[in-house]
């Protein structure tokens, strides 16, 4: 499975805030077999936002669009995603009744709050997916999340964010398997192993240079988990391995 990731927002551009939200997505899909082949981070813009919908739905057999929902006036993922695969921006009938329930316990809980920034919730555009979309909710946010076709358009905060993809990770499945050996060599010296592997082998070779504190890595993937293996006990004859790194990212004894 093929997937492309798109994060949104003029906030990640400016740099004042990280990007965390892609680095999660492309470790739990690559986990789960899948592979992801474009990452990208666009401004909070309408039209290029559908603009990439469009042509990348097509391109990829699932594309994440996440950031930019929720209901204020600067959220335009949700509808730029409408209008890059043709759809009506509608109100959910079920999403909205929810958000009316959970907007009056709010208020019930929180009176001095609400009396104090005099809370508007346009619940109407927190309710509003493109039609035929199938929604994602989550107890962690407001604005619910969702699927249309093979796009599925998940919140920026963090929290939300993991929560919107764990309740579809099954869809996420593929049959690429991985290997990771660690090496002390500097990767200038392992030119002829790599080339020898990718030739002996029908696999994907990934080479990661060693750092101060880490080893390098090398990452060998195919569909098939036996010629990974064989693979990697080809590398293990040809090249100096070393322990994985722990957690706190010392080398292991």
């Amino acid at each position: 499975m093929n997937v492309a990731i798109v994060t949104v927002g003029d906030e990640i551009l400016a740099g004042s805030t990280t990007n965390t939200n892609a680095s999660w997505l492309a470790e739990r899909i690559t986990e789960r077999g899948s592979s992801v082949d474009r990452i990208l981070t666009i401004p909070d813009d309408r039209e290029l936002i559908a603009e990439y919908v469009a042509r990348w739905s097509d391109a990829f057999d699932a594309v994440i669009v996440t950031g930019g929902i929720g209901g204020t006036p600067d959220d335009v993922t949700v509808e730029a995603v409408a209008d890059g695969l043709e759809r009506e921006f509608v109100v959910h009938g079920e999403i909205k009744e929810r958000l009316v329930e959970k907007a009056a316990a709010f208020r019930d809980e929180n009176p001095e709050m609400v009396e104090e920034y005099d809370l508007q919730l346009d619940i109407d555009a927190a309710a509003s997916i493109p039609e035929g979309a199938t929604p994602i909710v989550v107890d962690e946010g407001w604005a619910p999340g969702c699927i249309v076709e093979n796009v599925y358009v998940l919140a920026g905060i963090p929290d939300e964010m993991k929560a919107m993809f764990e309740s579809v990770a099954d869809e996420f499945q593929g049959d690429a398997v991985a290997r990771t050996i660690y090496t002390p060599a500097p990767e200038g010296s392992l030119h002829e192993a790599l080339e020898g592997v990718t030739e002996r082998f029908d696999v994907a070779v990934g080479s990661y240079p060693r750092s101060e504190n880490r080893p390098g890595r090398i990452r060998v993937s195919s569909t098939d988990l036996e010629t990974v293996e064989a693979a990697i006990g080809w590398l293990r004859e040809h090249v100096e391995t070393t322990e994985p790194p722990s957690a706190d990212g010392d080398v292991t004894d």
